[in-house]
């Protein structure tokens, strides 16, 4: 990898640039939110074991960086991203300016002891990688839910709750001190965090600190390069050690806890080494394939051959019994016409609601001739809109047929005389339907809240609507 060493003093070859160091910090702030989306998408399938997990995801998270964390530091010396470019954590020493250039040359090894963390080192480091990160996003979550609306409607926003009530429990008055910290300082102690790292970004850059983070400057840590006795170290550090014989009644199975901490273990989290990459790689080609044209292509082509049926919902007569039917009608209107006890013996019930038991009104199902337009207006389908049932209508007719305001329904629902259906014939002489004389009401549904074809309920009314973009 080349470090554009010509930006750097010469003298100083293990400093990174700037560059690495943002690159690295953004790689890390990439690891939560995209397991959180994996996480997500995976407890669709396993919600009961999965679900307690995203509840409690930032626990989890941090519980689990601390133990990778710790691994790393102690074996590679740097963070898990850290690590990924090549860079580790040394401890400042206390001499002159901090550095041993003479030393880094003669004795690469002496002076990577002598920077080399120790165990305080390491859990001051373990709370600046994953304490800190910890608490600021359950803080931004924190101000994004109690704060961030009101600072939006201004000081009159719930001004009932100002003050706390009389005999308030500990647990109101920390919750109420709480929200006063996130709306008057948390802002402030916020904007401070961001300054103070572009304060110390830009001193690094210009070699006016060893630091580029003010977090790194309180825990005296800096960010160096590897070094060739940093590889030396950590091949001798990665080696599989030889598992002794067992104690004294121990078993030598690979599950028990002696063989786990001293080779199973390690080499499940050095194994994350080669996880990252990989799924970066596969995380940045799915990114290609679905923004780009090729995917949509095939698909396109995939699906220019495929002629998608109409929806088949129980209590509805499968398309040929209707065809047949449709055909068998034509077929008799031509010749003669039907007597009563023919025309009763095709005609098709209206849907019972199973809650009042009444016939419920609907319109006749679409054939294929009649599948470009509106199955409430017979008319060229305007703003295609779909049910949850599959047919699409206008979004004029479906809204107001669901809503129970359309024409149709009111003229039905009070015995208008010129209310018709599709085939042309008056009311009284449609399938299933006898002459009433004056309003239904009672004695039919007029179709408020379902479908117009099925008559099935829509869940949330006409939310439950979707338009269909062509």
């Amino acid at each position: 990898m080349e470090y554009m060493s010509s930006l750097q003093n010469g003298l100083d070859e293990l400093k990174p640039s700037l560059f690495e160091l943002l690159s690295e910090q953004q790689l890390a702030a990439l690891l939560p939110p995209s397991l959180r989306y994996i996480l997500a998408v995976s407890t669709h399938r396993y919600p009961r074991y999965l679900l307690p997990i995203l509840n409690s995801f930032d626990e989890v998270y941090a519980l689990v960086m601390l133990l990778v964390e710790r691994h790393f530091l102690k074996t590679y010396g740097g963070s898990f991203t850290e690590n990924f470019y090549q860079l580790k954590r040394a401890r400042v020493l206390r001499t002159k300016s901090g550095e041993i250039p003479r030393a880094q040359l003669g004795a690469s090894d002496s002076v990577r002891e002598a920077v080399k963390l120790r165990n305080a080192d390491v859990w001051r480091n373990l709370a600046v990688l994953v304490g800190l990160p910890y608490l600021k996003r359950k803080l931004d979550e924190s101000y994004d839910i109690h704060a961030a609306h009101a600072n939006i409607l201004g000081p009159g926003y719930n001004r009932d709750r100002d003050g706390l009530r009389p005999g308030a429990t500990i647990k109101e008055r920390l919750m109420f001190y709480y929200k006063w910290f996130l709306r008057k300082v948390y802002p402030s102690v916020n904007a401070a965090y961001y300054f103070s790292l572009l304060v110390f970004n830009m001193a690094y850059l210009f070699d006016g600190t060893k630091y580029h983070s003010p977090f790194l400057w309180l825990v005296r840590t800096r960010i160096r390069r590897l070094g060739d006795a940093d590889y030396k170290a950590i091949e001798l550090a990665t080696q599989p050690s030889k598992v002794g014989p067992a104690r004294p009644g121990e078993g030598g199975s690979l599950f028990s806890p002696r063989n786990m901490a001293r080779s199973v273990y390690p080499r499940l989290l050095s194994s994350l080494r080669i996880l990252l990459p990989t799924s970066i790689f596969a995380l940045k080609f799915l990114e290609w394939w679905h923004a780009s044209d090729f995917a949509r292509q095939l698909s396109r082509r995939a699906a220019e051959n495929i002629e998608l049926p109409p929806p088949v919902l129980p209590g509805l007569l499968p398309a040929a019994r209707r065809a047949a039917l449709a055909k068998q009608k034509a077929a008799v209107d031509n010749k003669r016409p039907s007597s009563s006890s023919d025309e009763k013996s095709k005609r098709i019930d209206p849907p019972i609601s199973s809650t009042t038991l009444l016939p419920i009104l609907t319109v006749p199902y679409p054939t294929p001739e009649t599948s470009h337009l509106c199955p409430i207006c017979s008319e060229s389908i305007t703003t295609a809109t779909a049910s949850p049932t599959g047919f699409v209508y206008c979004y004029t007719c479906i809204h107001r047929w669901v809503e129970g305001t359309h024409d149709r329904q009111v003229a039905f629902m009070e015995g208008s005389a010129g209310f018709r259906q599709d085939d042309g014939e008056e009311e009284e002489e449609e399938e299933g339907w006898e002459k009433e004389e004056g309003s239904r009401e009672g004695r039919w549904e007029s179709g408020k809240g379902r479908d117009a074809v099925t008559g099935r309920r829509i869940l949330g009314g006409t939310e439950g609507l979707r338009r269909v973009v062509v």
